[in-house]
């Protein structure tokens, strides 16, 4: 059976998997206080071009999430983001049991617009009874977004200036940044992102290591005794090695580049393998991320053969599904796939 299910049915890749072995018995301080989770640091803030970027490592999306949003907002304040955003659809309520509400904004293929945001926070500012209502305290998106589509520089410039100029932090969920960094449509580097954003993280997970994320804050704001936050919310590792060892793999040689770069190469190659075959496309999205219009009859039939997901009942007759590619997608299982279309 093919899998396109997501970007993490499989464990790691071998080189990250290989330090791993490399490093496994040499002893180390616990909780993120040895050398090589400051090394991984430092190869992450080479990268980004900051030698100043305050970086913890933590072991899923949804904890990172967490704990980044509840860590930047008073117990008033809720985290604005779009309707199809992760934060607000995907998450089983992880934010609003931290105590803060999720606002969500209409979606634009995944985006939010900064005209929306300014339209929110002047109607809030604008309302006598605001004390009694939820203020908005910060931004989140994802880079890509949930429909895989990309934020060009101008939209996210102009996020960050709303944000800015209304005092909400911007933070940006990078959970397949590597994804978007390397498509070809990508306007931005995580330089850029370093600029633009108060707060963002690096996903391991779904690019490459069995599990882990770099939660960076890029202007000196990571919040005071961070690490008891982290210890409270029960996400602290004494083998934060674990984590760092594997961004240290990812961020040699280039491997987190050529990671995404790989599944963004068979995306494209898949995207107009349907294409050629007469499907439609439910979006046109230029990262791993795939999705296609089918039939529910076409639907049965290429479940006998390929694991994907139903990503939205249209009508009676079709639905809009999900392809995904990863480091371990081959050349061969698209052939196979081709031939069952």
């Amino acid at each position: 059976m093919l899998c396109f299910l997501s970007d993490y049915t499989e464990g790691a890749h071998p080189k990250v998997l290989a330090h791993l072995m490399e490093r496994n018995l040499v002893s180390l301080p616990g909780y993120g206080e040895d050398a090589d989770t400051e090394a991984a640091k430092e190869k992450i803030r080479r990268e980004c071009g900051r030698d100043d970027l305050q970086i913890c490592f933590l072991t899923g999306g949804t904890q990172t999430n967490r704990i980044a949003i509840s860590s930047m907002l008073r117990s008033y304040e809720g985290v604005v983001c779009a309707e199809t955003g992760h934060i607000a659809v995907h998450e089983s309520g992880a934010i609003e049991s931290s105590g803060h509400k999720v606002i969500a904004l209409p979606g634009h293929d995944g985006k939010l617009r900064a005209e929306d945001l300014a339209a929110l926070m002047e109607g809030y500012l604008a309302d006598d009874t605001r004390e009694h209502m939820v203020r908005p305290g910060m931004v989140y998106i994802t880079y890509p977004t949930e429909l895989g589509t990309l934020y060009t520089r101008a939209e996210l410039t102009a996020l960050a200036e709303t944000c800015k100029k209304y005092g909400l932090p911007l933070y940006l969920d990078g959970a397949r940044l590597g994804y978007g960094l390397m498509s070809p449509l990508s306007e931005l580097t995580l330089r850029d992102i370093v600029e633009l954003t108060d707060l963002f993280y690096i996903g391991g997970t779904k690019v490459g290591a069995l599990c882990g994320e770099a939660l960076i804050y890029t202007k000196h704001n990571m919040p005071s005794h961070f690490m008891a936050i982290i210890k409270q919310q029960g996400a602290l590792l004494a083998k934060t090695r674990v984590v760092s060892q594997q961004f240290d793999a990812l961020f040699t040689d280039g491997l987190y580049r050529e990671i995404g770069s790989h599944a963004i190469g068979l995306a494209m190659r898949m995207k107009e393998m349907f294409r050629a075959k007469g499907y439609e496309l439910y979006i046109d999205s230029p990262t791993n991320q795939q999705f296609f219009i089918l039939t529910w009859e076409q639907i049965e039939r290429l479940r006998k053969y390929a694991a994907f997901e139903i990503w939205a009942r249209l009508d009676e007759r079709r639905a809009a599904v999900r392809f995904v590619t990863s480091w371990a997608t081959t050349e061969q299982q698209l052939d196979e796939l081709e031939s069952v279309l």
